[in-house]
């Protein structure tokens, strides 16, 4: 979840793991699928179990964490997207060729690779015509895209384009914050990079690479608390009242009496040493400064780096950007030559694994639940939705999952929900899926029958400040679904969709929640204002309850995970019956 400050659209392992019993996971069954390889039928990844209840499935939750084990970046959760997607069947296209869709065909298209849209086209909305002899099926004008959308990215840091520093014998990356992230929790922890590199390939080509190094390699150290007093001391009562009343007994006049009478009395009366009564005290707390304390330490300068000399600092080529051990570390991860690298993009990201936690295991703990935890449920209840031949016989609309990357910053890129990404797939599916057929207005009824899901982590209500939630709607882990309500439309909520979506869950039995922010507290936002507005779809804003969003480590319920799966797949299967329940402007 991010603040919306980009523009709206316009009409358009080496690391230890956590041992789980992953025999079903798409990533293990099909370890070295390459992304042209045909599609081979597999298990389905949440099916019943023929010696269960009917309505017993297997948690994805395994499978979540397997996802988020390898999701380091957003590089790397839509390429793990990619790879799931291809193992389920769905063929990829590329945005700069020629499609050629069918009814009860499965797509997808990734871009930058940090933005994927996939798509399974309904079979029941074509119709059976005589063309020239020829018979020919085509598309049902009107009907219309069931989508889930959510973002890849997290806040986190990201390397500059010049990384190599030296401070006091010690060589340093120097990074720049990406989104709103708490930064205090990223000191002392284990960290590493992941992300992508630019490769040559030969004579005048190049090849774009996922690097990802599973060891800790840097660090951000905190300041002993010896060394962190602060400038100015500042002092703080602790009890007011009980100075007010000494003061009151005007014995502060006779200053030898009094330090030893007041002194005496508060040790006697209330057990109150007068060494606690003063105190030195931050009153500030713990605030890095962002451009010189969240250095990360790479290593101990070895004997012949100098850059901390003007001269060589003046001398620096392309080729010094970086740090040469940093560089080795790449090279090895790649197997490749150092000056086969010829540019990086990185992000700093934490080595400890995702894993389940609580008393009962009933918690997921793991950096970059906002949002890959949406961008897993969603893109299972797609693939799981219409795995088998017949899912998609019966259903009129497309069903669409729509991943974009930088919403922690706005949304305004061509990868971000900001760009007509979306809006362009829609109208080529439409148009390509019509043929010739094409009449007045045949998109825009489209997209006047489309539905949104926005999915975006929740806030869940914390037991420490509890106060910080508006009374009645404060969301709870295990809980199920939470729709988010601004009057303000910092979420696209409104009645009509909110009821629609809950009432999926009705009918399926799946609990939701209610949030609304404080009048006196500001409201975050997500991509579904973005979405609503630049192409006029419905659109509903919900999310898994969370706590510690934005922090490098992140928790919520197990159950959640497999509610808000359940909920999505729901949607998927059931919004067309669901939607013909409600009229509207007719």
């Amino acid at each position: 979840m991010a603040s919306i400050t980009g523009p709206q659209i316009l009409l358009h392992s080496r690391h230890p793991s956590l041992k789980l019993k992953l025999k079903h996971s798409p990533f293990l069954l099909f370890p070295n699928l390459p992304f042209s390889a045909k599609h081979t039928p597999r298990r389905a990844l949440c099916s019943v179990n023929s010696n269960s209840k009917p309505h017993a499935s297997i948690s994805i939750v395994p499978d979540l964490l397997h996802y988020l084990n390898h999701s380091w970046t957003q590089f790397h959760a839509t390429a793990e997207a990619k790879q799931q997607l291809l193992a389920a069947g769905f063929q990829m296209l590329n945005e700069s060729q020629d499609w050629d869709l069918k009814p009860g065909g499965r797509y997808f298209f990734t871009r930058n690779m940090s933005c994927l849209v996939a798509f399974a086209v309904g079979e029941n909305h074509s119709l059976t015509v005589l063309f020239d002899g020829v018979v020919l099926r085509r598309y049902n004008l009107g009907d219309g895209f069931h989508l889930i959308a959510a973002h890849t990215d997290s806040p986190c840091l990201k390397l500059k384009p010049k990384t190599a520093s030296c401070k006091c014998n010690y060589s340093m990356v120097n990074v720049q914050t990406y989104g709103a992230g708490l930064w205090y929790t990223w000191f002392d922890r284990d960290l590493s990079v992941a992300g992508r590199v630019i490769l040559k390939n030969g004579h005048n080509s190049y090849v774009h690479k996922l690097v990802k190094v599973d060891r800790p390699i840097l660090r951000i150290p905190t300041l002993a608390i010896h060394l962190d007093r602060g400038n100015t001391v500042h002092y703080s009562f602790i009890t007011e009242a009980t100075l007010l009343g000494f003061l009151k007994l005007k014995l502060f006049k006779y200053v030898g009496y009094c330090a030893v009478t007041i002194k005496t009395l508060l040790l006697l009366t209330w057990g109150i040493d007068l060494v606690f009564l003063f105190r030195p005290m931050n009153k500030d707390g713990f605030k890095p400064n962002l451009e010189t304390h969240l250095l990360p330490l790479l290593s101990i300068k070895s004997e012949n780096t100098s850059l901390e000399s003007k001269e060589n600092n003046s001398a620096l080529s392309s080729k010094s950007y970086h740090h040469s051990l940093l560089m080795q570390v790449l090279s090895d991860e790649l197997k490749c030559d150092v000056d086969d690298i010829v540019n990086i993009e990185l992000n700093v990201c934490d080595t400890q694994p995702s894993c389940l936690g609580g008393g009962n295991n009933e918690f997921i703990f793991s950096g970059r639940l906002d949002n890959l935890a949406s961008c897993y449920c969603a893109l299972r209840a797609l693939i799981d939705s219409c795995e088998s031949p017949g899912n998609l016989a019966s259903d009129h609309a497309i069903r669409m999952v729509a991943l974009f990357d930088n919403e922690e910053v706005g949304s305004g890129s061509i990868q971000g929900a900001g760009a007509p990404t979306m809006f362009q797939a829609m109208k080529r599916i439409v148009g390509d899926l019509a043929k010739n057929y094409v009449g007045e207005g045949s998109f825009e009824r489209t997209i006047r029958q489309s539905f949104l899901v926005s999915a975006d982590m929740a806030h869940g209500v914390h037991p420490n400040f509890k106060d910080k939630h508006e009374e009645l709607h404060r969301p709870v882990l295990q809980k199920g679904l939470v729709i988010k309500h601004n009057a303000n439309q910092r979420y696209a909520t409104s009645g009509i969709t909110s009821f629609l979506f809950k009432e999926v869950g009705k009918i399926h039995n799946l609990p939701t929640q209610e949030f609304a922010v404080r009048n006196d507290m500001g409201c975050g936002s997500t991509i579904g204002p973005i979405l609503a507005s630049g192409v006029g779809i419905r659109t509903v804003d919900c999310g898994i309850a969370q706590l510690s969003m934005h922090s490098i480590r992140e928790m919520c319920g197990k159950e959640d995970i497999d509610i808000a799966y359940k909920h999505f797949k729901a949607f998927y299967q059931s919004f067309s019956s669901v939607d013909k329940m409600l009229n509207m402007d007719n």
